[in-house]
């Protein structure tokens, strides 16, 4: 059965006398800017939800329950083939392009929620345009180089995709220029704004659902992570270090990664002690959080949320010390930090955890995530929206 598209197709979305339409990269996985744009999705009930690609069997999962009611508009790109839709790499050419023609003549207000292609929309001048950036396009800016190493480039092809990295490079610039506002989640997104892109942002934290988790002091021993399986993640090298030290380890996650951190576990001296685990609701996944003894974090990322949600849980977080978790994480108080995402950093990190563990107050852990809760992103973004008119 063909799945249905549906492209700029108008609704009701009314808020206050305005029209209004939210839009975002790709809702082809459950992740932290899916939950933040679920939550603005929460504030403007009626608005018009756009995106680029859409994923029907993922829009079914409960983490997606606030679309119910909700169609999505897609743009050209979801006539793609599946496997191109799958492999948005392939599709990289079109995206800017693809983007650039979805239509919000009719909206005064339009909130994107980018961390690569929506803040590029094209809108008319009565037209507000707030972008929620979850951080600048990171394989054409700082991680440019690892990118071609990580997808192994040689010859021609690498020399093509530079050069067409260099133009996404300079469409990116152009593009981030366009919303009237920018808000960043974190102070760490906020100063890659003003590099890569010379504008000002304001910062308002992601929402995170402090209130799913019950704080607890206990624990079923293991360490937790809770991670797209990407190469940028580096969970090959968390799993190296776990290996090294012949502690429980559970990965929660999915990912085109997963099948070589799988072969690796197995190679692994200690495999019987790391485990993967995939198509985790959030139910359970919750439990995972409440059971963990610690949780382990190794890449740099712009906020953090699972982070956050492991300390709404009462669990010290042990942490690469860069990016947003040095905005959430206060080292000796509610988690342990290490300087590199190296193995043998990682290892000490987790050693100088279990020989401090009793120090840690889950109650003040709990309190410290309860900074960052939905209740005080809504006021915030209500409060922001409203001075932007």
């Amino acid at each position: 059965m063909k799945e249905k598209i549906i492209c700029h197709r108008r609704t009701d979305s009314r808020e206050s006398g305005n029209r209004v339409a939210l839009v975002h990269d790709f809702l082809t996985n459950v992740g932290g800017a899916e939950s933040v744009l679920g939550v603005i999705a929460g504030i403007y009930k009626k608005a018009d939800i756009f995106a680029l690609i859409s994923d029907k069997k993922i829009l079914k999962n409960s983490e997606f329950s606030w679309l119910k009611k909700r169609q999505v508009q897609t743009s050209f790109l979801q006539k793609f083939p599946k496997f191109f839709r799958n492999r948005r790499k392939w599709l990289l050419p079109f995206m800017p392009t693809a983007v650039e023609i979805l239509d919000f003549r009719d909206y005064d207000l339009v909130i994107s929620s980018s961390g690569a292609f929506s803040k590029g929309i094209v809108v008319k001048s009565k037209t507000t345009h707030i972008c929620y950036m979850h951080s600048p396009l990171r394989y054409v800016w700082d991680w440019s180089h690892q990118y071609l190493e990580e997808n192994h480039l040689k010859g021609r092809i690498k020399f093509f995709t530079r050069l067409f990295l260099n133009y996404l490079r300079m469409w990116d610039r152009a593009s981030a220029q366009r919303p009237d506002f920018l808000i960043a989640n974190s102070k760490y997104t906020q100063a890659r704004i003003q590099k890569y892109y010379n504008r000002d942002s304001q910062v308002i934290y992601p929402p995170v659902a402090v209130d799913e988790f019950k704080a607890t002091s206990r624990n079923k021993g293991y360490f937790l992570t809770v991670s797209r399986l990407s190469a940028y993640k580096r969970i090959n090298i968390l799993i190296e270090a776990f290996d090294k030290l012949g502690l429980p380890l559970i990965i929660v996650g999915e990912g085109p990664e997963k099948k070589r951190l799988e072969e690796k576990i197995k190679e692994a001296k200690n495999s019987n002690k790391i485990k993967i685990i995939s198509g985790v609701g959030r139910a359970r996944l919750i439990k995972f959080y409440e059971n963990a003894r610690a949780f382990v974090f190794v890449c740099e990322d712009d906020f953090g949320i699972a982070p956050v949600e492991a300390m709404a849980a009462g669990k010290p977080v042990i942490a690469l010390e860069r990016g947003g978790l040095i905005e959430t994480v206060i080292e000796g108080q509610t988690g342990v930090f290490f300087d590199k995402p190296e193995v043998e950093m990682i290892a000490d990190g987790v050693r100088r955890f279990v020989e401090d563990e009793r120090k840690f107050d889950f109650k003040k852990i709990r309190k410290q995530a309860e900074k960052f809760s939905r209740s005080k992103f809504e006021k915030e973004l209500k409060k922001f929206v409203e001075k932007s008119k």
